[in-house]
C-alpha cells in the first residue's frame, strides 16, 4: 500500500473515531463519577431565569433524565421523556407543535443537548438546567 493511500486511510479512521467519541459523549449520563474531571459553569444553566418566569406561564415541564432519577424525585407533574431512551425523538415528535416546554436532568448536560433537539424540531422550549435549577427557580417537586 502506498503512504499516499496509508495517509488517506488513517485519516478516515481519525474521523471515524473523533465522531463515535463525541456521539458516545453526547449520550453519556452527566454523572462525573469515574474520576473524571468535570468543569462547572457558575451560576445557573442559562435558561434557569426564564424557567422561573415559565413557572407562571404554565409550561409542560419534561424531564430527561432516566427513569430511575426520576422516581427517586421530580419537578411535580413533570413529564419523564428520557434521553438516552431510544423513544426520544419520536415521543418529542408526539408533542404538541403549539405547546411551550421547559426541560430539565441532573446537572443541565442533558437538558441542553434535549433543548437543541426540541427546538431544531420546531418547539417552544426553555432549558431549565438541573432539578436544583428549577428548585431554585421555585418549581415545586416530588418523589
Amino acid at each position: 500500500m502506498s503512504a499516499r493511500a496509508l495517509r488517506s486511510r488513517l485519516a478516515v479512521l481519525l474521523v471515524a473515531v473523533l465522531g463515535l467519541t463525541s456521539a458516545l459523549t453526547a449520550c453519556s449520563s452527566d454523572s462525573s463519577d469515574g474520576g473524571t474531571a468535570t468543569t462547572e459553569a457558575s451560576g445557573p444553566a442559562p435558561g434557569v431565569e426564564a424557567a422561573g418566569v415559565a413557572l407562571d406561564e404554565g409550561r409542560t415541564v419534561i424531564d430527561v433524565r432516566t427513569p430511575e432519577e426520576y422516581d427517586a424525585g421530580h419537578v411535580t407533574d413533570a413529564e419523564l421523556i428520557d434521553i438516552q431512551g431510544t423513544e426520544f425523538d419520536a415521543r418529542i415528535a408526539e408533542l404538541d407543535p403549539d405547546g411551550a416546554y421547559v426541560v430539565y436532568c441532573r446537572s443541565g448536560n442533558r437538558s441542553a443537548a434535549a433543548a437543541r433537539a426540541m427546538e431544531a424540531a420546531g418547539l417552544d422550549v426553555i432549558d431549565g438546567g438541573g432539578l436544583d435549577d428549577m428548585e431554585a427557580a421555585g418549581w415545586p417537586t416530588e418523589a
